[in-house]
């Protein structure tokens, strides 16, 4: 992890500090950059979300899908815990804490646009993170793309349905034209613009193409930290008069996150798959694709709403969280391994695959 990844909690903090000062003594500056909109899009946030995702884009091969069926349980894993598991989880703990355990220490009229947020994230797992987990997992780097560049493909036809859905039951109106606008600018645009300059700058070898993610890195790191700043400038009197919102916000998605991973490390182990497939198979529906859950909260509900603060609260745990499952992965492997073992049996080639 570079400098930034690692202490990206601590950059988020400041961010917060920074954001709610300057919107507290500059208000008619951000006033301004949150009028300059097109058709519900803020402007000067779609240029820092497109700098935040395409670098990050640029590291999925989707041609990594033909190899899929390789680790068979672990992608059926995955699969299951990302789509079927997680959005509807996160609508489930969004209702029970937001909606009613801790409705009375919440403003009434941000309570929709809370659960908004969370949805949200439940409908986006992780994308290039999960890069950075696995390694620190020792996790199986063909899978690693595989799984991730599948979900991606997934997710530019399933985001805008599930979040519909849920939102829909929650009683949350959100024109589809807006929804299918996020969509394609926030995942179907940057994708494209993502593999045109990956094959162009793969041209030239890889590395040149490793020399040109290591420049691109900083700059998508200072969009999401400039993004935040915007974000908290507008959210500064509201997080003021109630600073409590921010952990009770932390609740559920800290459980989902949890929850979410020992599915995925159970069903993996249950099913025999070995450790280093296990490991970024849980792992990356515990994390989030945050800046898309951020572009997505900003364009349906605005810089202003309970939705766009949800989901920087997600930022802001992601880090802490992620390597607290990544100290789990590592340290339960012995067990992870006995339990395989003990399934396969005298299945021929157990043996083999279980020390990798």
């Amino acid at each position: 992890m570079t400098v930034f990844e690692r202490f990206l909690t601590v950059w988020v903090a400041l961010c917060i500090v920074v954001g709610v000062a300057l919107g507290h003594f500059l208000p008619a500056v951000f006033q301004r950059l949150g009028a300059m909109e097109v058709a519900h899009v803020n402007l000067p946030v779609a240029v820092l979300i497109w700098l935040m995702i395409i670098p990050m884009l640029l590291k999925i091969d989707f041609a990594a899908l033909a190899g899929v069926g390789e680790h068979w349980r672990g992608i059926g894993v995955t699969l299951f815990a990302n789509w079927a598991v997680k959005p509807f989880t996160m609508a489930l703990l969004g209702w029970i804490f937001i909606g009613w355990l801790f409705r009375p220490w919440l403003p009434e009229v941000q309570i929709d646009s809370y659960i908004a947020g969370l949805i949200l994230l439940g409908a986006a797992p992780c994308t290039a993170m999960v890069f950075v987990w696995s390694n620190l997992t020792d996790g199986e780097p063909h899978f690693t793309l595989s799984q991730v560049a599948l979900n991606d493909a997934i997710m530019v036809f399933a985001f805008a349905p599930i979040v519909a859905l849920l939102l829909g039951l929650s009683a949350i109106t959100v024109p589809w034209n807006t929804l299918v606008l996020s969509v394609v600018l926030y995942i179907l645009v940057p994708v494209v613009i993502a593999q045109v300059l990956r094959r162009v700058i793969l041209r030239r070898g890889e590395e040149p193409f490793a020399a040109f993610l290591a420049r691109l890195q900083p700059m998508s790191i200072a969009a999401l930290l400039a993004t935040l700043v915007l974000l908290f400038a507008f959210q500064g009197e509201q997080i003021l008069a109630q600073p409590l919102i921010i952990a009770l916000l932390a609740v559920p998605i800290l459980l989902q996150a949890y929850f979410i991973f020992g599915i995925g490390y159970l069903l993996n182990r249950a099913t025999g798959e070995v450790h280093c497939v296990a490991g970024p198979s849980a792992l990356i529906g515990a994390s989030n694709f945050f800046e898309l859950a951020v572009a997505a909260a900003i364009s349906l509900f605005g810089f202003q709403s309970g939705a766009a603060l949800a989901t920087v609260v997600g930022v802001l745990i992601e880090v802490p969280v992620m390597l607290s499952l990544v100290w789990v992965v590592n340290a339960s492997r012995p067990w992870y391994e006995r339990g395989r073992a003990a399934r396969a049996g005298a299945r021929p080639g157990a043996e083999g695959a279980a020390s990798r």
